[in-house]
């Protein structure tokens, strides 16, 4: 057997990204910049109001405050929008909203509190500094600073500085688009009558639901039948179009295992088995002209989930061009449970808060590859090495988070919350 990280590492020695395109800005939430990219106008963009209040000229308040208020007549309202193209002269104010513009001849703004807030002529309590409450005209960002470096990822934030600094476009490492496939005759798609000796295909689906929320898109799920030119077909069919296969069952030592059989010697496939539990017969190489890259997990649903998030998704976030990362953590175990000996071990654990605060984790639905149940109650995966074949009660363990952080955090707070349950 090979290690995990030897297993990991050769994958990602053969993962290149997908290529890039050009995308209006808005379109490319997730996806990450290949160059460097520059404002092409100034934020903001003219002199603006930070307040509701009065535009004035800050000599025409000498000596005001709340005992001796100043009165000066408003001779326009200016609001977000307008172009404020009358200048104001000495001993006039104007009022302004938020985010409107600063009139020519105003060099202060009074906030509406302290003035009376006569809408004609207001009494002003008190003299702000000279320029208070304006907003100055690229005081934040100028034409040709650097917004967003190369290889960001681009989120909301990312997407209002740009729109807002007038970049329209930017190039981007594009969505990668995943095909996926469970594979044998017993598998039955969901809604379908399940016959003797027949399943619900649950791999598809959750496989799927893992691509998407990695940030990719699922251009196909099938189903593999136990058939060779079929497997063969189906799968080729995909390297024309997908730029990353997955596959799940057909990889380990039995009589109809088409996929392990139809893909021995093809491109740079090879089939190991890695020191892990659960999850040891794996396959992965490239596939045709596009070097496509494709991963033949194991067919028991957890077994799928794991080598999943310890390898498909690692490599998704290499092949868009993101560094890889994890969502990790530690916990502290409750209770004592079995590791496999010699092999990686991936518990399935649930997150409670200890009474220090740290997180506390205990094991949910027993040790079987095929156990969905616990599966589904899971807030982690507890990574015990290979050396490791018993976790003690109190020992920290790694934590590869399964739901985000937040959202652990969120129902931690709910069951702490008195009258919850």
């Amino acid at each position: 057997m090979i290690t995990v990280e030897e297993h990991l590492e050769r994958i990602l020695d053969q993962i290149e990204p997908v290529d890039a395109v050009t995308l209006p800005v808005p379109r490319t939430l997730g996806m990450v910049t290949t160059t460097d990219v520059h404002s092409r106008a100034e934020l903001p963009r003219f002199d603006n109001s930070s307040m509701d209040g009065y535009a004035v000229r800050h000599a025409d308040l000498d000596g005001a405050s709340a005992e001796h208020p100043v009165m000066l007549p408003v001779v326009a309202d200016i609001a977000a929008g307008d172009p404020a193209s009358q200048r104001l002269g000495p001993g006039q104010a104007m009022r302004i909203m938020t985010g409107a513009p600063v009139p020519p001849g105003a060099d202060t703004v009074v906030r509406l509190e302290d003035t009376d807030g006569h809408e004609r002529e207001p009494q002003f309590r008190a003299q702000p500094p000279e320029g208070a409450n304006i907003r100055r005209a690229g005081e934040d960002v100028r034409p040709g600073d650097l917004l967003v470096p190369r290889r960001t990822r681009i989120g909301p934030a990312q997407i209002a500085v740009l729109v807002s600094a007038g970049v329209h476009e930017i190039e981007v490492v594009r969505q990668v688009r995943v095909a996926v496939f469970s594979t044998g005759d017993e598998l039955v798609p969901p809604g379908e009558p399940v016959g003797p000796g027949q399943i619900v295909d649950s791999n598809g689906p959750m496989l799927e639901a893992l691509v998407r929320e990695a940030g990719a898109e699922v251009v196909h799920v099938g189903r593999l039948a136990d058939v060779e030119g079929q497997t063969t077909r189906q799968i080729e069919a995909r390297l024309e179009d997908a730029d990353l296969i997955v596959t799940t069952g057909g990889v380990s030592k039995g009589a109809f295992d088409i996929v392990k059989k139809v893909l021995t010697g093809q491109g740079s496939m090879k089939f190991v088995e890695v020191a892990m539990q659960p999850g040891k017969p794996q396959g992965f190489g490239l596939l045709g002209s596009r070097r496509v890259p494709v991963f033949t997990l194991p067919g028991n649903p957890v077994s799928a989930l794991v080598s999943f998030e310890v390898f498909v998704r690692p490599a998704l976030e290499s092949r868009g061009g993101r560094r890889v990362s994890r969502q990790t953590a530690t916990g502290l175990a409750t209770e004592p449970w079995a590791s496999a000996s010699n092999r990686q071990t991936y518990t399935r654990v649930r997150v409670s808060r200890d009474s220090t605060g740290a997180y506390a984790v205990t094991p949910v639905g027993g040790p079987g590859s095929h156990l969905l149940g616990g599966l589904a109650q899971a807030d982690a995966l507890a990574v015990s090495d290979a050396e490791t074949d018993q976790v003690s009660a109190g020992a920290e363990v790694d934590l590869i988070l399964l739901r985000p952080r937040r959202e652990i955090e969120g129902r931690l707070e709910d069951d702490a919350a008195p009258g919850t349950t």
